[in-house]
């Protein structure tokens, strides 16, 4: 089944043929666009990208036209990564494609519904939002199949293009100290894992680091931004240090586990006084949006450059690829960064109405995978039902009503659910 696609090569010697190789050969393309190009294309007008227009990224869509999706998160990290991937010297479109793809395994209502999905298949290998991405783009997104009559390759992406959207490459269970539980790969899924990872421990590729730190940047500045716009964020009341000492619990609890309020501090003090935080509060004029906006451009360029120039000073000036080099992010600029997200996670993720909000999106998730089970194979779309008559046992069979439940949008599980209670 790993077999090069013929015809296909890329003019940038930094990439070796290797790493243009797909899982399941193709037939010759016509000249014009590079492969990294195609595995862009392929992810820009796949379904689950699309997807993503309705699906959470901290407030749902649908509840104000300023709001965030899942779609234009992501939209905001490809940005954000292609930029900074390329001032590094990697291929953009590698970086482009792993952005596009980093959400894609979300099930609906975010990390809530996430985390729902995992409960209810704690006992046939969990579910974890990265491996569903995995899952995806080699097996549940129609695009080749192998050999033309078995299963589905999904959109079959080139090596480096899979590599680089692998944000956790490791299996449940098995990550490296510090990296917390998340994981990157079923077990039902390790053989093209094994393929695409061949020969490289649980190292991230650089581009796979680019992409993570471009996603960190994106959700914790958009985050403030939209919490501001909101009014759920006033950053005026965070000059008293009790307010802050409230957040800087939260930043504790969360993200950085032992910094002290002072190194707190420091940070906001920083970011206070880089010449672009606003000078008054919010109130929804032109102006005021403006002055909200050009802070989120200037951080983003803040951390960004920060990074850049750290990494080249620890690698030199050329072409970093691959594992060649790993992406340097200044303790400060991690710090900065974790002050922001725990602003956000303060005032917005933990709020009350969010809180009971989160409970009522559990018991709907819940609930639906109750009734596809009882329903299946008849209750699942027409590709699901294919994949759960060729399920060998009943793990791989709840695995396949998990692969549909995660797909849906937030509006299509609730109503999904609510048909099938009925």
């Amino acid at each position: 089944m790993n077999r090069t696609t013929p015809g296909e090569r890329h003019e940038d010697s930094s990439y070796q043929p290797s790493d243009v190789e797909r899982w399941v050969g193709e037939p010759p393309k016509s000249a014009g666009r590079t492969p990294f190009a195609r595995d862009r294309a392929r992810v820009l007008h796949s379904a689950a990208l699309r997807r993503l227009a309705a699906k959470t990224q901290v407030l749902g869509p649908g509840i104000h036209d300023f709001v965030r999706t899942r779609l234009t998160h992501t939209l905001e990290v490809a940005q954000v990564g292609r930029e900074l991937g390329q001032s590094l010297g990697c291929d953009p479109d590698v970086v482009d494609t792993a952005c596009l793809a980093h959400d894609l395994g979300h099930p609906p209502f975010g990390h809530n519904g996430e985390a729902a999905l995992d409960e209810v298949c704690a006992d046939a290998g969990g579910f974890e939002g990265n491996a569903q991405t995995l899952r995806l783009l080699t097996r549940l997104e129609a695009k080749t199949f192998a050999d033309g009559a078995g299963r589905s390759a999904g959109l079959n992406l080139t090596r480096a293009s899979l590599d680089a959207a692998t944000k956790y490459p490791w299996r449940r269970g098995e990550a490296p100290p510090g990296a917390g539980a998340k994981f990157g790969v079923y077990d039902d899924d390790l053989e093209v894992f094994g393929w695409l990872r061949a020969g490289v421990d649980r190292r991230r590729c650089l581009e796979a680091q680019v992409m993570d730190f471009a996603d960190d940047v994106a959700y914790s500045v958009h985050d403030v931004e939209d919490g501001v716009v909101f009014g759920r964020i006033v950053l005026s009341a965070l000059a008293d240090r009790a307010e802050r000492a409230t957040v800087w619990e939260v930043v504790r609890d969360w993200y950085l586990p032992g910094v002290e309020d002072a190194e707190l501090d420091d940070a906001y003090d920083r970011l206070r006084g880089f010449g672009y935080w606003p000078p008054t509060d919010y109130d929804g004029d032109r102006r005021s949006l403006a002055a909200l906006k050009d802070l989120t451009s200037q951080l983003i360029g803040r951390f960004c450059l920060a990074a850049e120039q750290a990494t080249h000073a620890e690698y030199g000036r050329g072409r970093l690829v691959r594992y060649r080099a790993d992406l340097v992010v200044p303790h400060e600029t991690r710090v900065e960064i974790a002050v922001l997200k725990g602003i956000a996670a303060t005032y917005v993720m933990r709020s009350a109405e969010r809180v009971a909000l989160l409970s009522r999106q559990r018991e709907v998730v819940h609930g639906l995978v109750s009734a596809l089970r009882r329903t299946a194979p008849d209750g699942l779309a027409p590709a699901f039902r294919a994949d759960f008559a060729a399920a060998p046992d009943d793990a791989a069979r709840l695995r396949v009503v998990i692969d549909q439940t995660a797909s849906l949008t937030d509006a299509s599980a609730v109503a999904m659910a609510r048909s099938l209670r009925s």
